[in-house]
């Protein structure tokens, strides 16, 4: 019998690690393409025959998801699964539609099928949506497992923007780690932070290779994950966060309504800032579907240093990329401490440069804001073309990533910390009693 032929819809991450774990050795399976979105420029590239295997001797191609419906016909295609994360449950059925329309089947892998086990126990933090507050929770999840002598390591979503072949296992201990391997910026907002507290990430491409080299120097593995994806990994414990700026989205985005019917630990962040209606909206949900899960309640203390100079200031407020795009929020944490000190926003978009003016046309919700947005050399040079023309005194930076190295502006670059508060304490006192079940290190 002829292989069944499939396409996988992706984003340059879960679409890598499906087919390695389901279709990589499957005579019976042959993957005709995958397909790109929400990355930009990542169309167009192959799946290196490195990391696809001896049945596919050119590798596999990368086209636009746009191309979905001609290469179904095309190639005759049997079945597509949909394998990117951050999409409004009737997206994904839109997606499901155009696939079954053109003749395909379509699928979701879930975690059971495409999570691999750890010899470790592993703790897992992701989200309910992309920008929720997920990293600086899982910052304070790493400080106090290491603070009760436990021996981590960092294990990453996986954005692997450029050379797949060389990406395929990553190792990052120093911020040279980071420009030996020309990280992007959205991969330095992610990896710098933890590497500031002298904790080492894995990422890559191929996961099964990941985890067992992180296995070699840790008794214990901390799954950061991406977007509102669910973990790659099989999890001990496995903590959500829900942001009450978005209340209802917990039970309206794929996968993050997984995450949240699957958590142990459903973590709402952002109470300090959000409305009493919004945080019980979320608590009541967190009931109605998962009531085996502790609820807890946190929020982001926001700090600068000498925020008192941004008060009447023309200020253009810089936040993290995909927490603005695909993520769907209008500010972040620089837009609320600009706000609190009584700066005046600049509008960078009079004088946005080559693809940032697309991500503006793209997202038109967007306004007195700049996603830090990095994917690649010459994107890093439009946004600091962008910053230049936006005649600001000072640059706000609330992105993760240290700015002021990957762009030269003469307005000075203030950067804008937050970190998770754990504000009844529950979610210290739980982790606690986890490690407290783990065998000696």
């Amino acid at each position: 019998m002829e292989p069944r032929k499939v396409v996988i819809l992706g984003a340059a991450g879960r679409d890598f690690h499906n087919f390695n774990v389901l279709f990589r050795r499957r005579p019976d399976v042959r993957v005709v393409a995958f397909t790109a979105a929400q990355i930009p420029d990542i169309a167009g590239r192959t799946y290196p025959p490195e990391l696809a295997g001896p049945a596919y001797p050119t590798g596999i191609p990368i086209v636009a998801e746009s191309e979905l419906t001609d290469l179904v016909r095309r190639e005759a295609v049997d079945a597509v699964m949909l394998a990117y994360s951050d999409l409004p449950h009737a997206e994904v059925m839109h997606k499901a539609s155009i696939a079954l329309a053109a003749g395909a089947s379509f699928s979701l892998a879930g975690p059971k099928a495409t999570e691999l086990r750890s010899r470790r126990p592993v703790v897992s933090v992701c989200a309910v949506r992309t920008g929720a507050g997920k990293s600086p929770l899982t910052r304070y999840v790493s400080r106090q497992l290491r603070a009760a002598g436990r021996r981590l390591v960092v294990v990453r979503h996986p954005m692997p923007y450029g050379n797949l072949a060389e990406q395929a296992v990553q190792r990052f201990a120093t911020r040279d780690d980071l420009d030996r391997a020309h990280c992007t910026i959205e991969e330095r907002e992610e990896y710098e932070p933890h590497l500031a507290e002298g904790v080492v990430v894995y990422a890559g491409v191929d996961y099964e290779r990941i985890l067992r080299a992180a296995e070699q120097e840790a008794d214990l593995v901390l799954w950061d994950g991406g977007n509102n994806d669910f973990p790659f990994f099989v999890s001990d414990l496995q903590l959500v966060v829900a942001d009450p700026h978005r209340a209802g989205h917990e039970l309206g985005y794929y996968p993050g309504e997984t995450n949240f019917r699957m958590a142990d630990l459903l973590v709402i962040s952002k109470t300090d800032s959000a409305s009493p209606e919004s945080v019980r909206a979320v608590e009541e949900n967190a009931r109605a579907v998962n009531p085996r899960a502790t609820v807890v309640r946190g929020a982001l203390r926001i700090s600068a240093d000498g925020p008192e100079r941004l008060r009447g200031k023309k200020v253009l407020v810089v936040e993290d990329g995909p927490t603005l795009t695909h993520g769907g929020m209008a500010f972040g944490a620089a837009t609320l401490l600009a706000q609190r000190y009584g700066a005046v926003l600049v509008d960078p978009r009079p004088g946005a440069a080559g693809s940032i003016r697309k991500v503006y046309a793209q997202y038109p919700h967007l306004e007195r804001v700049l996603p830090a947005m990095g994917y690649s050399t010459t994107q890093i040079r439009e946004l600091e073309a962008t910053i230049r023309a936006s005649g600001a005194e000072i640059v706000l930076d609330g992105s993760p990533v240290d700015l002021s190295r990957l762009v030269r502006v003469e307005a000075p670059i203030v950067n804008v910390r937050y970190d998770y508060d754990d504000l009844d304490g529950k979610l210290a006192a739980r982790l606690t009693e986890f490690v407290r079940g783990l065998p000696k290190s």
